[in-house]
């Protein structure tokens, strides 16, 4: 997790009298969450953040599941997804089980007219195409392509892109999301061996206030449903906070790879975790120099886990062709490795230039309706020579 971090003006104690320049209070909220045992937030509101007006019925937007019990590799050309102007509407489900959901979205325009809280899951935003700035009661965090936008559940959010054309690679998941446990020490500092540290981490750089009463839309998020929640006050009035519980950005250029003398294994590659999964940057990197080495990945079979792997940019020495947005997905049990004549034409070869981002889950992903409809269905045969 983050470590301690402040924005704003805050009391000198927890819950002590924090008086505003007309003499009333400013309203407490604690932010934490499994209970109050693990990370939280203090933030300080102009109004309290329990003025609701109205809920509207909910919407429902549980996954469509096509295909339950896949044995079979799977290729999806992300790129298909057709942009929304709406980014809600936009985000489409392809894979999903009972701890993660992956997500693909192409919103064309930025969040006006309403907020969005998943208050059930955090969300890790790959910024594949586009840029603009998160907006939380945290403050602003401006992104660009290539970030990680780490969510915790329960964030009230807002994003604003400063493009029309953004495409979002969403990992939905209903456990926290954290750094790798082999990469933090006793004191929870990523240690020297990890492939990034706390420098590479961007924090919400400026609290911005708004003092206004009104209807403010929120579409809350819970068991697969929105519900348009109607608060009195504008969800970021807040005028400081502190805490370790809080979003923040993290670059796959910021990844610095770990190479070997012969082909180092997917886990060198690991950037976060949650309950049952974890996620990679595969980066540029020199790739492995003992003389009699293979450059591309040996055949492997996964026995516990499903194996997705979202294509950014670059050249993929084991694939004969890579779309940017193709996803793969290789089940559990299931061998793959190289396509046929890549191990020969990567002898000798000194780096590779591409750049994607793996999800490893520990149990099976389900397909969805929307994944098939971009789904190359011949896919699995491509290993034939």
């Amino acid at each position: 997790m983050p470590h301690y971090f402040s924005l704003g003006t805050i009391p000198p104690k927890r819950h002590i009298q924090f008086r505003k320049p007309d003499g009333g209070l400013y309203s407490e909220q604690l932010i934490s969450t499994e209970g109050f045992s693990d990370a939280y937030s203090n933030t300080y509101h102009i109004y309290p953040p329990t003025m609701v007006s109205a809920i509207d019925p909910p919407r429902n937007v549980k996954p469509e599941i096509a295909v339950g019990d896949n044995m079979q590799a799977r290729s999806f050309q992300g790129f298909k997804v057709k942009p929304s102007d709406d980014y809600l509407d936009s985000r489409i489900p392809v894979l999903t089980n009972s701890d993660v959901s992956i997500i693909l979205a192409a919103p064309r325009q930025s969040m006006r007219d309403y907020f969005f809280k998943n208050s059930q899951a955090s969300e890790m935003i790959f910024v594949h195409v586009g840029e603009g700035t998160l907006h939380t009661l945290y403050g602003d965090l401006p992104f660009r392509s290539g970030d990680h936008l780490l969510i915790p559940r329960g964030t009230i959010y807002q994003l604003s892109f400063d493009t029309s054309e953004n495409r979002l690679f969403i990992v939905e998941s209903y456990s926290p999301i954290r750094f790798p446990k082999k990469y933090v020490n006793k004191v929870g500092q990523l240690e020297e061996h990890a492939p990034f540290c706390e420098r590479d981490l961007r924090k919400p750089e400026k609290l911005v206030t708004y003092d206004e009463k009104g209807d403010f839309v929120v579409m809350v998020k819970k068991d697969h449903q929105l519900f348009p929640y109607h608060y009195a006050s504008h969800p970021f009035d807040v005028v400081g906070w502190d805490g370790y519980l809080y979003p923040y950005a993290f670059s796959i250029h910021d990844f610095e790879p770990i190479t070997g003398r012969i082909h180092q294994p997917p886990p060198v590659h690991q950037t976060f975790e949650g309950n049952n999964f974890v996620t990679c940057a595969f980066v540029p990197r020199l790739y492995d120099y003992h003389p009699l080495s293979i450059p591309v990945p040996y055949n492997h079979s996964n026995v516990d886990s499903d194996e997705v792997l979202y294509y950014v940019d670059g050249d993929f020495m084991s694939r004969k062709h890579v779309d940017k947005g193709q996803i793969t997905l290789h089940p559990i049990g299931i061998p793959h490795g190289p396509h046929p004549g890549t191990v020969e034409k990567s002898l000798g070869a000194r780096e590779t230039k591409e750049l994607a981002v793996m999800v490893d889950t520990f149990k099976p992903l389900h397909l969805t309706r929307q994944a098939m409809e971009i789904e190359d269905p011949q896919y699995f045969r491509s290993w034939l020579e």
